[in-house]
């Protein structure tokens, strides 16, 4: 299958995204007149590019201050 060394998908992964319905057929794959099934390759860019999670903003957490009083450390006590 062509497009197995094109994705880099192996056939059976082909054949499965097609039979389970995560590739939509008439926009990702389709029968052509032989009844052989062929790849759309724009359809297959826009299935992942709409698969891709936008990358999160990194949430930052809120500084905490501590007064000098307040400061514990958190090494352990020392050995005798």
């Amino acid at each position: 299958m062509i497009h197995s060394a094109e994705s880099g998908y192996t056939e059976a992964a082909i054949r499965a995204k097609i039979s389970d319905g995560t590739w939509a057929e008439n926009l990702v794959w389709r029968h052509a007149p032989d009844n052989r099934v062929v790849i759309d390759v724009r359809g297959y860019e826009n299935w992942v590019e709409s698969t891709i999670a936008p990358k999160r903003a990194v949430r930052r957490l809120p500084q905490l201050v501590v007064s000098q009083k307040e400061r514990v450390s958190l090494s352990p006590p020392p050995l005798i």
